[in-house]
């Protein structure tokens, strides 16, 4: 099985349900400003307790060569 390598991370995470609406979009906007980058993995993650809620996408990326 090979491993994925990567050179750096970008952590998208919020809590307000206006921020998660539009967490797509922002992270849309950031793979257009960084086009020199290659996703090579990624992570979902969602935690909640009684009043909030959180979601983080977290992008594993490498630099194109």
């Amino acid at each position: 099985m090979a491993v994925a390598s990567f050179t750096g991370v970008k952590v998208f995470s919020t809590t307000l349900a206006r921020d998660r609406e539009n967490m797509g979009e922002n992270i849309t906007k950031w793979l257009k400003e960084n086009s020199q980058v290659d996703i090579v993995d990624k992570v979902v993650t969602q935690s909640s307790d009684k009043e909030f809620h959180c979601l983080t996408i977290t992008l594993f990326y490498r630099h194109k060569v």
